[in-house]
């Protein structure tokens, strides 16, 4: 089972309690709106061996992808038939806008396309209701990533394309981009490299390379890309965007197999299971004291080996390699699912959530 990142969360509803009665040891983790399972046969025979994707929640701009704007309350599919009958790999949400990725490497997209993010003309309402293909992608692409307003795509061969806006460098096309690309463009400067993970914030992204490297861009504020603090001359301010990939040098030396971008924190795990977190207010939210930012990665010594991390605008999550759940940051509208508190400042373990697989529920 998968639930994707998105910077929208989702309130409790009578479909999402009935999913907490899984059993298991969760294995994947998104924060978001859609869940993919495959089809146990009771559905339309276009479903039959296929994989499905479930939308629900707001559907303002058509991000649902459903051809309406209309919310959903309680999951509703959305057909392979919607692309070209091809079983989906992966999607991504963004702040208004979705990507969807089929099993051949294409990529579709819906929801608002103010920036330039889905990568594809719009009409004069500035948004798309059903997924329409991203053109200018010219190879197969494997992994997709949705921020704020801005889109990326991993091809097959570890070329990163990027595209939406760009106005504190977050494509990672240099200084002289313009600030908005509505078609994907190559980011030149990792040419040699080879991407293995991309996931964008509001303003920033962040990337690991297939050694393990770290490389963040982007709006710089709060140290969300984890570079510590710059001075100009004289010690002047100077700008924290950086327009083009920069390695994160306090992460060298440990070889990162996971990263996540919230909407203005970032949070990195190391091969051995350790987990960094760099951004806003990162230190409060772990109960490291006052209220701080962390310019740096700093290692939170409370979760054990861990597996993946996913970031929602001011939330956290972190599976560990025991299928633990461990969440932190605002509660607003339930996304930590611990009850009714507003914040938790402490790591908290969710004793109660083990997932391992959704199937016959809707």
């Amino acid at each position: 089972m998968m639930i994707r990142r998105a910077f929208a969360n989702i309130s409790s509803s009578s479909s999402l309690r009935r999913i907490l009665k899984n059993e298991g040891k969760l294995s994947e983790l998104r924060i978001g709106r859609w869940i993919s399972v495959k089809s146990n046969g009771a559905e339309e025979a276009e479903l039959s061996g296929k994989r499905f994707a479930a939308f629900w929640g707001n559907g303002d701009y058509g991000r649902l992808g459903h051809g309406t704007l209309e919310s959903q309350w309680r999951p509703k599919v959305l057909f392979p038939s919607v692309f070209d009958n091809q079983n989906l790999r992966e999607i991504a949400c963004g702040g208004a806008h979705t990507l969807f990725l089929t099993e051949n490497g294409r990529v579709y997209a819906s929801g608002l396309n103010d920036y330039g993010q889905l990568g594809v003309s719009a009409d004069d309402r500035g948004y798309i209701i059903e997924p329409l293909e991203v053109a200018g992608l010219p190879k197969e692409i494997v992994k997709v990533s949705a921020g704020y307003h801005h889109s990326s795509a991993i091809t097959v061969d570890g070329e990163l394309y990027m595209w939406g806006k760009n106005t504190n460098g977050q494509l990672g096309l240099g200084k002289k981009a313009a600030t908005i690309l509505s078609t994907p463009s190559k980011v030149e400067f990792l040419t040699g490299v080879t991407v293995k993970i991309i996931s964008l914030g509001f303003e920033h992204s962040i990337a690991v390379t297939d050694k393990g490297e770290t490389l963040s861009w982007g709006g710089g504020g709060s140290g969300r890309l984890g570079h510590g603090h710059q001075s100009g001359i004289l010690g002047l301010f100077k700008s924290d965007s950086e327009y083009t990939p920069r390695l994160v040098k306090e992460l060298e030396g440990f070889k990162i197999k996971n990263a996540a971008a919230g909407m203005l924190h970032s949070v990195c795990i190391s091969e051995n299971g350790s987990v960094y977190v760099f951004g806003e207010r990162a230190k409060k939210k772990l109960g490291y004291g006052e209220a701080s930012n962390n310019s740096v990665p700093s290692m939170i010594d409370e979760i054990p080996y861990s597996e993946k991390a996913a970031c929602g605008g001011y939330h956290t999550c972190v599976i560990t390699g025991g299928g633990e759940l461990y969440v932190w940051g605002t509660n607003e509208n339930g996304c930590l699912g611990i009850g009714y508190s507003l914040i938790a400042f402490l790591v908290l373990q969710m004793l109660l959530i083990h997932l391992k697989e959704l199937k016959d529920h809707f």
